[in-house]
């Protein structure tokens, strides 16, 4: 598609209102996960996922930005590692429902926050350590290999935190340490959240994301010339997305 959209940008108060509802609704679905949780870890399975897609649809609802996923072919239906771009909060919310009960590597604060780190553990998500080391590395691998042989994919964000668009930050040594250690193919996958939902900005934008999985890098490749295909693929594929964004939005 080529043209400027007529779409005109979001006055700031709808990402205000959405902030609040989305608060809102995370404290309502907060208990009710921890309650159901108790009973089965199955069941904290299916408020995540509700929890997810109910955030997304206050988001269509009061911002007016809805999403478009890609290369789902790209998917296959064994364990994989997903290395995702990371640019906003969206990614976290849409992979719970494009993928079946991931196990998203998460920094160990997370898993301390009350009742919300609990839920976390209970769906099985894997902790690191960014300051531990060797010791967190080897902790996190662990953690991965188990939730490989329960029939999950791991996803990770390879910088580690959300990077602003435009930027590139170091890709983190544990994506190459799960590579190694899994021997499973890895997912190269690319966005355009940035543009909508910047991070640490309350100003969202309306339009449509685009998640876009790309084909699989197999295992066994050497460490130094996996990194290099993985940030070549997932950089250029977004840097990619974000311009065809920009020509259908003049206002990005």
């Amino acid at each position: 598609m080529t043209g400027a959209s007529r779409q005109t940008p979001a006055p700031r108060w709808r990402g205000f209102v959405f902030n609040t509802a989305f608060y809102a609704w995370t404290m309502t679905m907060l208990p009710i996960g921890l309650t159901a949780s108790i009973r089965s870890t199955a069941n904290a399975y299916v408020i995540n996922r509700v929890w997810a897609n109910g955030a997304l649809w206050l988001l269509s609802l009061i911002v007016g930005l809805q999403f478009q996923v890609r290369g789902r072919e790209n998917v296959p239906d064994e364990s994989v590692m997903m290395a995702v771009k990371h640019q906003s909060a969206w990614e976290t919310l849409a992979l719970n429902l494009e993928l079946r009960d991931p196990a998203f590597v998460v920094k160990r604060e997370l898993m301390r926050v009350p009742v919300f780190g609990w839920l976390l553990h209970r769906v099985g998500m894997i902790s690191v350590d960014r300051s531990g080391g060797g010791a967190a590395l080897r902790s996190m691998v662990g953690t991965a290999r188990q939730r490989v042989a329960e029939g999950r994919s791991i996803v990770i964000f390879p910088e580690g935190t959300r990077t602003p668009l435009g930027e590139r930050q170091p890709y983190h040594p544990g994506v190459a340490a799960l590579y190694k250690a899994l021997n499973v193919p890895v997912i190269p996958v690319a966005l355009n959240s940035g543009l909508f939902w910047p991070r640490r900005s309350t100003w969202l934008q309306p339009g449509v994301v685009t998640l876009e999985f790309l084909p699989a890098i197999p295992p066994g490749l050497p460490r130094r010339d996996f990194m290099a295909q993985l940030e070549t693929a997932i950089e250029d594929a977004s840097d990619r997305l974000a311009d065809e964004a920009r020509d259908i939005h003049a206002y990005l």
